[in-house]
């Protein structure tokens, strides 16, 4: 891939990601922190091309000029789904925008309308599910089970949970589909169900979101971050026919979804079993010292992440993770 096609990918990215008109300040900072971050690492000037998007200066048909060959112009819209489909269910903004983006991009309406419905489907999918019966997920070893009786979680089972949700969405970032990435947010909120759970909280989506933006992860750009970062690592070198993902250098988005799915579990059990009472900058500050924690970490599980990614069936996946 050119930079300039890579560019486009991202300018498409960020058009997304303000296409409901309803990012606060704190998520617009983060987007704005991530684009900076890949104008560095790609020596590009993302931090312009984020402006020209927040500003209005650069429009879709602009973005998407780069975007010559069929499998670009289809991981663009794929891209732009997952993007929307990040924060919660698509308003009608988001759907005018994607409607009018597989316009510009030549894309077939029933394949794009299709997609989207999918990946709906996988964004809505309920936080209070199981963990532990999903495909690629270990179930826990019967020594650490909760305890019942007197009435507190297994520290141990809780790690492993942990552990598992991070190699499993680790293993999704080495799939081929668009939709694994999409299946990784929520399988991180069922994760801090089910640990707000163990701790007595019952939990709904719109709580962990905001749990989860109080200690600087914001979903939308999480996922901005994810595929970036994938790009620029060269993950997009070869593009795969109708999959819309590439084979190439995948350990970056592997490690970066490992590293953030452990430290949101980690910083979960912190904030849960001390009762809720640590603020914003604590757990902005213990989320940033987890994420380090889990870089190191991610290598000595990294065998064993390639291993989940070969036997695992993303459909059985997200039909079980959407309750289909």
């Amino acid at each position: 891939m050119t930079p300039e096609q890579t560019r486009s990918l991202i300018a498409i990215c960020l058009l997304a990601a303000f296409a409901d008109g309803n990012q606060g300040a704190a998520e617009r900072e983060h987007v704005r922190k991530v684009a900076e971050s890949l104008g560095r690492e790609a020596k590009v000037d993302f931090i312009g091309l984020y402006q020209d998007v927040l500003l209005g200066r650069l429009g879709l048909e602009a973005a998407a000029v780069e975007l010559g060959e069929a499998n670009l112009r289809q991981l663009a819209f794929e891209l732009a789904v997952g993007v929307c489909e990040a924060d919660g269910a698509l308003d009608e903004r988001e759907r005018g925008f994607l409607a009018r983006l597989a316009e510009v991009l030549g894309l077939a309406r029933p394949a794009a309308d299709a997609f989207v419905r999918d990946a709906e489907a996988v964004s809505a999918a309920p936080p209070a599910g199981s963990l532990a019966g999903l495909p690629g997920f270990d179930t826990p070893a019967p020594a650490a089970v909760t305890n019942a009786a007197a009435g507190a979680p297994a520290a141990g089972e809780l790690d492993r949970s942990i552990l598992n949700a991070a190699i499993l969405n680790g293993a999704l970032e080495l799939l081929p589909q668009s939709m694994a990435s999409m299946a990784i947010i929520p399988l991180q909120l069922r994760l801090v169900y089910r640990i707000g759970k163990a701790h007595g909280y019952e939990l709904d989506s719109g709580h962990i979101k905001d749990f989860l933006a109080a200690a600087g992860v914001g979903m939308t750009g999480q996922y901005v971050e994810q595929f970036g970062r994938r790009l620029i690592g060269g993950l997009l070198g070869k593009v795969l026919g109708g999959a819309g993902r590439a084979v190439g250098s995948q350990a970056t988005g592997s490690a970066f979804s490992f590293a953030t799915t452990w430290a949101i579990g980690k910083v979960a059990v912190q904030y849960y079993a001390g009762g809720r009472t640590l603020d914003t900058a604590a757990l902005k500050q213990s989320f940033s010292g987890l994420f380090e924690q889990a870089k190191d970490l991610q290598a000595r599980y990294a065998p064993e992440i390639a291993q989940r990614a070969r036997t695992l069936d993303l459909k059985r996946l997200t039909d079980e993770l959407r309750g289909a």
